[in-house]
């Protein structure tokens, strides 16, 4: 695929990306697939999709109470639960403001921790990495932003976002639809959008402007992005996913490079 190529005019030491069909064929890679990056952010759908795994396995539900008074799982997967950003301090009421919250998801795994009764980290490797073959990938720090992987494992991922087998498909089309729709919020990087559309765990781009992905994106595209310079999404509507990880963090040149690079592999396909 040679819009994959792009990345050789990012402002970047090192860059690795992958093109993933909804059938979990590579359909073009460029960069060293197999070096291990910092994920940043995009440990959040790490994170998630173990939480998801969990609770289908019966360990706790979506409506199990966590984290603030009044929250629930869903409140933190949602980034609803009133917490701030990076501390353990509630700043709203559950369900009233869409607070992207890092302190959120390391409550969220907390909480798995304690209705497992396993370690979130031993879990998420033998409910997540182990069964997928995700050996390069390792989380090393908080559950929100501290894992590290290759585009190799990501593509892995990848697949299995667009055809689920570690999850009941009807779990994974939720947690990829809008959850407390209508609230609005700052997207990081980004500013404030009305609204800020999220799901459990997932990032729905909608209608939001501006975005990390591009203006070709269908509003149906979900995934997150990292401060170390490192995405995912993936776009039902185009049955394509995309990564990149790259070793400089997010700034004014990913927010110009990366929605140009989506809408040059979206076009590509199209044509």
């Amino acid at each position: 695929m040679d819009s994959v190529r792009a990345v050789e005019q990012w402002p970047v030491d090192n860059a690795a990306t992958a093109v993933i069909s909804a059938d979990g064929e590579v359909l073009g890679r460029h960069g060293d697939t197999g070096r291990t990056f910092p994920l940043a952010s995009v440990t959040k759908l790490l994170t998630a999709y173990t939480v998801l795994i969990a609770l289908e396995e019966g360990a706790a539900e979506l409506d199990t109470p966590a984290g603030p008074e009044g929250s629930t799982i869903r409140h933190l997967l949602a980034h609803t639960s009133g917490l701030a950003f990076s501390e353990h301090k509630v700043m709203a009421q559950p369900g009233t403001r869409r607070l992207y919250s890092n302190a959120g998801f390391e409550q969220l795994a907390d909480a798995l921790t304690s209705h497992s009764g396993i370690a979130f980290a031993d879990y998420q490797a033998e409910a997540l990495f182990t069964p997928l073959g995700m050996d390069a990938t390792v989380l090393k720090g908080s559950p929100a932003a501290g894992a590290v992987s290759s585009v190799a494992d990501l593509t892995l991922f990848a697949a299995e976002l667009q055809r689920p087998k570690l999850l009941d498909p009807a779990t994974l089309a939720e947690a990829t639809s809008v959850a407390f729709p209508g609230l609005n919020g700052v997207l990081p990087g980004f500013g404030h959008q009305k609204p800020n559309d999220w799901g459990l765990g997932f990032e729905i781009r909608d209608h939001k402007s501006p975005h990390w992905t591009g203006s070709r994106s269908s509003p149906r595209t979900f995934g997150h992005f990292g401060q170390s310079g490192t995405f995912l999404w993936v776009d039902p509507d185009a049955r394509v996913a995309c990564v990149a990880l790259t070793d400089r963090d997010f700034g004014p040149w990913a927010a110009e490079a990366w929605p140009t690079f989506t809408d040059g592999i979206l076009a590509q396909l199209s044509a």
